[in-house]
């Protein structure tokens, strides 16, 4: 169990995390940071470089059984903190952890803490810190690292705090949980002429104009990604030319971020895109190409591996249920669950608690010790041992 102690310790832990911001693919310091806070725990082996800078803390019975997996990321996201109300604001200009990747690091410690005091009777726990997990390159790499081989999961869960849902409560169900999607970046090549004379160049405005719209229309939104045929294109940026009035533009660029309900959807989603822009670019005899950025899988909750979280989850006290989910975010977690039985699961910090990505979140310390418990009882369930999960949801640090 953890002790008062033990939560103390913990919060100024995450609070220095969240001090320290790397971006996706940058994590060297929170990687090395992570690595001396396991040493400790003396966990049987501990994995590092793992596709980057991934680290993997195995605690390893020595008994036949299941090897159990448990995630969280290492990344902070390229956003500029506006936060007044904390003590402990990013020290990094430009970066910041207001996703709560910092929080869910330091759910696996605790959950660390835990098994190193009282080890499970068989199988494996992995402790999985994923790098880049907010561009979608991160798990992908891990897995096709060849170290990843060695670690072979059975089942695999993770935890992601979501905002507007009540604090304690976690949002999980059987199926989809998270969107697919990719970023699709569109450039169109045309000539640049004198704003005088548009005529002796080639503008890619008017396409850029007809291609908007055209894109968005791509999308079927209704019934939410529940429904199969859920598709959504967001325009998310456009520019053409040079900031000049002196300059007919020849160069334009269109950012649009694809989401489906399912892989293979997003593959067919994408194709029509390229099409269409193909078309489009043609028509006003432009060049195009075309850049894939940010793609992740969709994230597929396993039926026994949700069953598994829910039995934890009641167990312990922790009141869950379908609200809110599946979501059209996307989340790099669902690579983990193309060969292992895998669970996401949502952690509530309140309905009024800043979102994930703006300027003044925080991740609230107090969900440490429930999403801790969570991560424990499911590991003792599946590996034995004795369960010394204990749910504290009114510690307050």
């Amino acid at each position: 169990m953890l002790t008062n102690r033990d939560l103390v310790e913990l919060t100024n832990f995450r609070r220095a995390l969240h001090r320290r911001p790397e971006i996706s693919g940058e994590e060297t310091e929170t990687a090395k940071t992570i690595v001396e806070a396991l040493k400790p725990m003396s966990p049987t082996r501990i994995v590092t470089g793992l596709g980057g800078h991934g680290v993997a803390a195995v605690f390893d019975s020595g008994q036949d059984g299941p090897t159990v997996l448990f995630r969280a990321e290492l990344d902070a996201l390229p956003i500029e903190e506006r936060n007044g109300t904390i003590d402990w604001p990013s020290e990094i200009p430009g970066k910041s952890h207001v996703c709560g990747h910092d929080g869910h690091m330091t759910m696996l410690l605790a959950l660390g803490q835990m098994i190193s005091r009282k080890p499970v009777a068989k199988g494996r726990v992995i402790l999985m810190f994923q790098p880049a997990e907010e561009d979608g390159s991160g798990a992908k790499a891990v897995v096709a690292d060849p170290s990843f081989a060695e670690l072979a999961p059975d089942w695999a869960f993770a935890i992601h705090n979501e905002p507007g849902a009540p604090f304690g409560f976690v949002a999980t169900r059987i199926g989809l949980m998270n969107c697919a999607s990719l970023g699709l970046k569109i450039m169109l090549r045309g000539k640049t002429a004198h704003a005088a004379d548009p005529q002796d160049g080639v503008s890619p405005a008017l396409a850029v104009a007809k291609l908007i719209p055209a894109l968005d229309a791509l999308g079927h939104g209704e019934g939410g990604p529940r429904n199969d045929d859920f598709r959504l294109v967001t325009i998310t940026h456009a520019n053409i030319g040079e900031p000049s009035f002196g300059i007919a533009p020849g160069e334009a660029e269109v950012f649009a971020t694809l989401r489906t309900a399912a892989d293979a959807s997003i593959e067919s989603l994408e194709r029509a895109a390229r099409d269409l822009a193909t078309t489009v670019a043609k028509e006003f005899g432009l060049g195009v190409s075309f850049e894939i950025h940010d793609h992740f899988a969709a994230s597929v909750n396993d039926a026994e591996a949700y069953a598994v979280a829910v039995r934890a989850m009641e167990a312990i006290g922790v009141p869950h249920g379908e609200e809110s989910v599946p979501m059209r975010a996307s989340e790099d977690f669902g690579v983990f669950g193309w060969n292992a039985k895998a669970a996401m699961l949502c952690l509530g910090p309140g309905e009024d608690h800043a979102a994930l990505h703006n300027p003044d979140y925080d991740f609230p310390d107090d969900l440490i010790p429930i999403g801790s418990a969570i991560f424990e009882r499911i590991a003792r369930d599946l590996l034995g041992g004795t369960d010394q999960s204990r749910l504290n949801a009114s510690t307050s640090v």
